[in-house]
C-alpha cells in the first residue's frame, strides 16, 4: 500500500520556490486574516509562518475582532501594494459572513481561491490533484467520491472534476456512507474525526484525508485508526503530512505568480 506523503512531493517544489522568490524584484508578502486561536488554526497558520521565512516571504498574521474588522482589514491590504496575496483563514466564527467576506478579496490577491471570481483555483483542492499525480493515481475510468461540500475543499474539487467529465459523487457527513463501498478513489474533507470506518471502504480504494478537527487537543482526520492498519488498500494519506504540506505549498506558489504577474 502506498503512503500519500504530501511533505516529501512539498519540499521539491519548496526548493524550487525559495529560487523564484529571491529572483523577485521586491520581497512578497502574505496577509493571513483570522478570528479564532483554535489549535487547529493555529497550527495551519504557524506553519504557514514557518513555510514564508523558510523561502523569503513576509507573512502577517493578524487576529481580527469580528468581521467588520475583518472586512475593514480586507479592504486597507486589497490596496496596499506591498501585500501579494490575502488569506481569510476558515472557519471564522460568524460562518454566515463567509462568503461576503471571501468576495471582497481582489481576485488577483485571492491566493486560496475561495472568493467567486478568484484568479486562482482552491489551494486545497489543488494540492489533492498534486497529490494524486505525484503518485501516479490515475482519474480516469475510476469512481470518485467525495465526502463534504465544504468551500475549501468538496464544493471547488466536485467542481474540477465535473469539468474534467470524470465519474465523481459529492456525499455530505449525514449521506449513507455505506455507498462508499462501490467507490474506488474516497477523498474526505468533514472535519468529523473518525468518521469513515473500514466497514465502508473495499479493497483496493484509495483514500484522501483532507479533513482535519481537533479532539481533546489531538488533531485528528476523518479515517478511523482502523484504515491504517489494512492491507488491502491501493494508498492511503498518512495522519499527518499528507494534503497539508502541499495546501500550503500552492498557496505560496500562487502568492509567488501574485507578486510577478
Amino acid at each position: 500500500m502506498k503512503s500519500l506523503n504530501g511533505r516529501d512531493l512539498a519540499s521539491f517544489i519548496k526548493e524550487r520556490q525559495a529560487h523564484q522568490v529571491a529572483s523577485l524584484s521586491h520581497r512578497p508578502k502574505l496577509l493571513i486574516i483570522r478570528d479564532s486561536n483554535n489549535p487547529v488554526i493555529t497550527k495551519y497558520v504557524n506553519l504557514k509562518i514557518k513555510y514564508g521565512e523558510d523561502i523569503g516571504v513576509d507573512v502577517e498574521d493578524y487576529l481580527a475582532k469580528n468581521s467588520e474588522s475583518i472586512a475593514v482589514k480586507i479592504n486597507e491590504a486589497n490596496e496596499d501594494p506591498t501585500v501579494s496575496g490575502i488569506i481569510l483563514q476558515l472557519p471564522i466564527l460568524e460562518k454566515d459572513k463567509t462568503d461576503e467576506l471571501c468576495n471582497l478579496i481582489k481576485p488577483e490577491k485571492d491566493v486560496d481561491g475561495l472568493g467567486v471570481s478568484a484568479k486562482y483555483d482552491s489551494a486545497t483542492a489543488t494540492a489533492i490533484l498534486w497529490l494524486l499525480a505525484g503518485y501516479d493515481i490515475k482519474l480516469e475510468n475510476q469512481k470518485i467520491a467525495i465526502i463534504g461540500r465544504g468551500k475549501l475543499v468538496g464544493a471547488p474539487l466536485y467542481k474540477i472534476f465535473q469539468a474534467s467529465n470524470y465519474d465523481v459523487a459529492l456525499f455530505h457527513r449525514g449521506s449513507d456512507l455505506t455507498n462508499l463501498k462501490q467507490f474506488d478513489i474516497i477523498i474526505s474533507a468533514t472535519g468529523v474525526p473518525g468518521l469513515i470506518s473500514g466497514d465502508f471502504i473495499s479493497p483496493g480504494a484509495t483514500l484522501v484525508d483532507a479533513g482535519t478537527a481537533s479532539e481533546d487537543g489531538v488533531i485528528k482526520g476523518d479515517f478511523a485508526p482502523e484504515l491504517y492498519a489494512r492491507k488491502d488498500l491501493t494508498a492511503i494519506t498518512p495522519t499527518t503530512g499528507g494534503v497539508g504540506p502541499l495546501t500550503i505549498t500552492c498557496l505560496f506558489d500562487h502568492l509567488i505568480q501574485a507578486t510577478n504577474p
